[in-house]
């Protein structure tokens, strides 16, 4: 028999409301292998992110990787930690205060808007319940991958669903499933990227690193290396690039299997022995600074391209807080809610009203 947790009652006449949920990747509590290795673990036990037999990766990831793998990754997360924690869950943070206020701005003061990460806290399954405790009986997913993958947006997806699985009354539920061709997310990274050469002028070429995926992904049908190219595609167009000064490339390689390619550093490193002397980077699949763009890139693979004969290296942050991002991310979020923003809340008067009917045909509340 189906468990299912105490919720609260249904009340008659209360006013729904709309929840907006910004879902990010995750992050560690701490730069400390302490923290590190509970989140490492919930990471790399999802069965969409390592599709490795459970019998066959279950010792590897506790017998060796689990007890080798955090203190190297906490040392890397204490290189770009801030005052305020972690770069991926301040930047997620704060973007949700912004478009709670955007939405505000744009007459929508009554939708709800927090923030998850689908690993480590605050959890989706607590952020879904606080949102149940505030009324809210639409939510709108939306998780900060531009290009849906299915160890990304796939697992936020499982992730809700896992969570509602013991609720009665559930809401209805909305995702954006991607928005790698968005005109308003398109036209942030090409105007960030135009405002850095403004200042610093510009480079021979211009490097488009996405996160990498093993390449049977792409075998098995996933579409993110398709949408990772037409991100690109779209921004050199923006930018009016010629083809051979915008490359796409994949960095976060993990294992010894084929990841998608052309990888980012060993590509870095051949662009400087070919004789190219300036690159700038730019990762359009984080729209937040993380690990992997201010530690991978700017630390690691800037030290890659200046070893092997580069001259200048440059990292294009992410949108983060950005206006036109707030603005774009904003509009993306009106437009997946639809119908939902022309329902009219009922009055005050109007929801007693409907509750003493309720009452008087044998409600209990």
């Amino acid at each position: 028999m189906a468990r299912f947790w105490t919720e609260p009652p249904h009340t008659h006449g209360s006013i729904a409301r709309i929840g907006v949920m910004l879902v990010n990747l995750g992050t560690p509590e701490a730069p400390t292998a302490r923290a590190l290795r509970p989140y490492l673990k919930q990471f790399l036990s999802d069965p969409r992110v390592v599709e490795i037999p459970r019998l066959v990766w279950w010792p590897i990831l506790n017998g060796i990787i689990l007890n080798t793998r955090p203190a190297k990754s906490a040392a890397k997360y204490a290189s770009v930690w801030m005052p305020e924690g972690s770069p991926l869950k301040v930047h997620t943070e704060r973007q949700a205060k912004l478009l709670a206020e955007a939405l505000i701005g744009a007459g929508h003061p009554d939708i709800e808007v927090t923030w998850a990460m689908r690993y480590g806290a605050p959890s989706i399954p607590d952020t879904l319940n606080r949102l149940r405790a505030r009324g809210c009986d639409r939510i709108l997913v939306l998780p900060a991958y531009p290009q849906y993958s299915s160890s990304t947006t796939g697992s936020v997806m499982d992730e809700v669903a896992h969570g509602l699985r013991h609720w009665r009354n559930l809401p209805e539920i909305r995702y954006v499933r991607s928005f790698q061709d968005d005109p308003g997310y398109i036209g942030a990274l090409a105007q960030s990227v135009r405002e850095h050469w403004a200042e610093h002028g510009e480079p021979d070429k211009l490097v488009l690193s996405f996160h990498g995926v093993p390449r049977r992904t792409l075998e098995l049908g996933d579409p993110y290396h398709c949408e990772c190219l037409k991100t690109g595609r779209l921004v050199a167009r923006a930018l009016d690039l010629a083809p051979e000064r915008a490359l796409v490339t994949f960095q976060s390689r993990f294992g010894k299997a084929e990841w998608l390619q052309p990888y980012t550093q060993p590509t870095l490193e051949s662009l400087a022995k070919a004789g190219v002397r300036k690159v700038d980077v730019i990762c359009p699949g984080f729209v937040s600074d993380c690990l992997e763009t201010l530690e991978e890139i700017a630390m690691e693979c800037r030290d890659a391209f200046l070893a092997n004969g580069g001259e200048s290296f440059r990292y294009i942050p992410c949108l983060n807080e950005r206006n036109d991002w707030i603005t774009a991310l904003t509009d993306l979020t009106c437009r997946h809610l639809g119908h939902w923003l022309q329902q009219r809340a009922p009055s005050v008067e109007e929801a007693e009203a409907t509750r003493q009917l309720a009452l008087a045909a044998g409600a209990v509340r």
